[in-house]
């Protein structure tokens, strides 16, 4: 499966690590090519829109909290973007609210722990349980408001 990455300044050395952690996964690396500094937004809308494009069905985003990217990407609309910390928010986030976007802190959480949550989101599909469906739904209702 192709997984879209990207980052800020902040997360550039996790982005490069994570590569080398999960090479069972085909990669398509978004940005930043340096550790200059850059702007988490442009990344987050970069990578959200090659999502709703169909370029691959799911990305990760990394900046220093993965707050601002998770708050960029949601703003485009079709984007369900989400922060954990942990695999089985990892696994939740897929399961219940179908996140095609996974937002990881660099200050937060080491490398080696946000490749055990990158592959527990990546392995996780969305439950097709009515209750999940109804409630992603209405998610994207909201949306379209």
């Amino acid at each position: 499966m192709k997984i879209l990455i990207a980052a800020d300044h902040a997360g550039f050395d996790h982005k490069q690590k994570i590569l080398k952690l999960l090479p069972e996964f085909q990669w398509t690396d978004l940005g930043p090519a340096t550790a200059d500094r850059v702007d988490y937004p442009d990344f987050a809308e970069k990578l959200s829109k090659e999502i709703l494009k169909g370029t691959a069905p799911l990305g990760v985003l990394i900046c220093g909290t993965g707050i601002g990217m998770s708050i960029a990407a949601n703003k485009v609309k079709g984007i369900r973007a989400a922060v954990v910390e942990n695999p089985v928010s990892a696994q939740l986030s897929r399961e219940h609210n179908h996140a095609n976007v996974l937002c990881l802190g660099s200050r937060i959480v080491a490398p080696e722990y946000a490749a055990e949550i990158i592959r527990a989101w990546i392995k996780t599909p969305g439950s097709q349980d009515q209750r999940h469906l109804a409630r992603v739904k209405k998610i994207s209702d909201i949306e379209s408001k």
